[in-house]
């Protein structure tokens, strides 16, 4: 267990998971300007980018491993790797309720649906692909949706999750939809992630 976490970099992905919490509550809040490609521009948070960094973190870790000789290892370790998405977002969504319930923000809600979001992209991407393809496609998440998830009157369309308000069911509910596959993917997926050859 001991050698599980600090391949995983437990404690580094604790300190990010409080860590984007504490600055999104501080400067969440800014809006940022991003081109859009039809319709009108909406509000895009600085939290849907920085929440991105548990995700992140919890790719870095998973890509310390040797998937391969894990892969014949006694200890069920992928089910241990979708526990631990799954304790990032849990960790995630009661600090979110914690500061709504005690301070009224809204802004917890939302920075605690994105951390299980991306979580769960991260979890469902990395079997398959690996943690620099899936880091990639996180990070373009945020600003294709940003760029054609809006419609013209200035509302989000349906399946742009990351740009409604914190009081969306449908976001909450393509957040756990994208955690509960993601654990379910990171838990019984088999086979190597793809890897990438360096060129000579």
């Amino acid at each position: 267990m001991i050698w599980w976490c600090k391949i995983r970099a437990v404690p580094l992905l604790a300190a990010s998971t409080t860590g984007t919490m504490l600055l999104g509550l501080v400067a969440g809040n800014v809006e940022l300007p991003i081109p859009v490609l039809t319709g009108q521009s909406g509000q895009f948070l600085l939290a849907h980018l920085m929440t991105l960094l548990p995700a992140v973190t919890l790719l870095y870790g998973l890509g310390r491993a040797d998937r391969q000789t894990e892969g014949v290892a006694a200890r069920r370790v992928r089910i241990w790797d979708a526990g631990l998405g799954l304790a990032v977002a849990t960790g995630g969504a009661l600090t979110a309720a914690a500061c709504y319930f005690m301070l009224d923000l809204e802004l917890a809600l939302v920075l605690g649906r994105n951390i299980a979001g991306y979580t769960g992209i991260a979890l469902l991407l990395f079997p398959a692909l690996g943690p620099p393809v899936t880091g990639g496609v996180l990070a373009a998440i945020p600003l294709v949706l940003a760029a054609g998830g809006w419609r013209p009157g200035g509302s989000p369309q349906p399946w742009a999750w990351l740009l409604h308000p914190a009081d969306s069911a449908l976001a909450f509910l393509a957040a756990i939809v994208l955690l509960t596959g993601g654990a379910a993917t990171a838990a019984l997926w088999s086979r190597p992630p793809l890897t990438i050859a360096a060129q000579p």
